[in-house]
């Protein structure tokens, strides 16, 4: 496994993978992990994925365009398939996310499979909140969750106003 470190607003996130990036994670919060000892430093492995998320951390990209290597069930990775299709700046209610799949009742299933996104951020799992619209559950923690929120909502309104 190899893996490299980006300086974000939101901390010093945590990029993983081999061929492909595989993860990113927060530095706090339930997803943080350590580098294991047999794993390898090797940032140019990661160069697309810190350039775009530079881009995304200035304002200047809405969308990802990785490739990604993300590995879980087949209703978890329905459920991030649908979360890339959240646009920059809105969020939903875990019940409309589970809508959205074709499964109205299936919002706490679409919340645990939205907890183990292993690739926060690309995959925006960040912009789904509580019914009532509270900041609910973040892997990287409700500051770094508000951070990206506060980020997006902050660029969708420049971009409104051109």
């Amino acid at each position: 496994m190899y893996y490299c470190y980006f300086e974000s607003p939101a901390g010093n996130l945590l990029l993983t993978g081999n061929e492909l990036l595989e993860g990113l994670h927060f530095p706090l919060g339930k997803t943080r992990i350590e580098p294991e000892k047999d794993w390898i430093y090797k940032k140019e492995l990661f160069l697309q994925a810190i350039d775009q998320l530079k881009a995304y951390f200035k304002g200047e990209l809405t969308r990802f365009d990785l490739e990604l290597n993300v590995q879980g069930t087949d209703f978890q990775k329905t459920v991030w398939r649908e979360l890339v299709k959240i646009p920059y700046g809105e969020t939903i209610s875990y019940g409309q996310l589970a809508q959205r799949i074709g499964n109205p009742k299936a919002s706490r299933a679409v919340g645990m499979a939205n907890g183990k996104n292993p690739i926060s951020i690309i995959i925006p799992c960040h912009r789904v909140i509580g019914k009532n619209g509270n900041l609910t559950g973040f892997g990287g923690g409700l500051e770094a969750k508000r951070t990206l929120l506060d980020l997006e909502k902050q660029v969708k309104q420049l971009m409104q106003r051109d």
